[in-house]
């Protein structure tokens, strides 16, 4: 569960980054998080991963106080809550499996188990037969392919994706979106960051759209659309 009271961010700017936001996005959720640039999306992400720490307010994730957690146990945090990058930040001089296999590496798994995690979602995304290539034989379609499955190797809880759609074509926009609902299905609470308002409006999953910092909607089956006059009529 991800829980957000009261929370406001102030990175000493004319306004606060974030303001006054209290959310909940319980275990399970697909949720699409939208805005115009400046809304506050990125802020609301770095808060999530620790990245950053509220000004004000208090934050829950997955029962980790995000204002109290100590530096030395951010790690532990980040085991279950994992990025998908626009820009993919893969290793360009490791194989596609290499790039897969860091973070379990880093956690000092087995060898078997290993190479079990990256067997499995390199079948996830439909893309087996090329765990020994580079990335820079890659398309982008398929390098966002590798950042899905790099990030949702070991199964974690909470998967964050910033923009994963952004340098895509919307018939490969369409495929990541389903990918990210299949491992949604498999238990694993995902937002999106999104411009996409094609694929929000098509796919009607929970939407939250944040305007000037501020919640401005909160919707079940969200539309993609930025008002004027913020309301939270729709409550999840």
């Amino acid at each position: 569960m991800i829980r957000f009271d009261h929370v406001s961010k102030d990175f000493g700017g004319s306004k606060p980054a974030l303001s006054d936001i209290s959310v909940e996005i319980t275990d399970g959720d697909f949720v699409f998080l939208i805005g115009p640039t400046g809304a506050g999306k990125s802020t609301f992400l770095k808060l999530i991963i620790r990245d950053i720490i509220p000004t004000v307010g208090a934050i829950t994730v997955d029962n980790w106080d995000i204002t109290t957690i100590p530096q030395s146990q951010i790690h532990l945090l980040r085991r279950h809550v994992r990025m998908v990058f626009q820009d993919f930040k893969l290793l360009m001089d490791r194989t596609i499996s290499e790039n897969i296999a860091v973070g379990m590496e880093v956690l000092g798994k087995p060898r078997e188990e290993i190479e079990k995690g990256v067997h499995d979602v390199l079948e996830l995304v439909e893309l087996s037969d090329k765990s020994d290539v580079f990335p820079a034989q890659l398309s982008a379609g398929e390098l966002q392919r590798i950042g899905i499955a790099r990030a949702i190797v070991g199964g974690p809880k909470i998967l964050l994706a910033d923009e994963p759609t952004g340098n895509l074509d919307p018939e490969t926009s369409d495929e990541i979106i389903d990918i990210l609902k299949e491992v949604n299905k498999m238990g694993t609470t995902v937002i999106v960051v999104t411009h996409n308002a094609t694929l929000v409006d098509k796919n009607k999953k929970r939407t939250i759209t944040l305007k000037a910092g501020k919640l401005e909607h909160d919707e079940i089956k969200g539309k993609y659309h930025l008002t004027k006059r913020s309301h939270h009529e729709e409550k999840h």
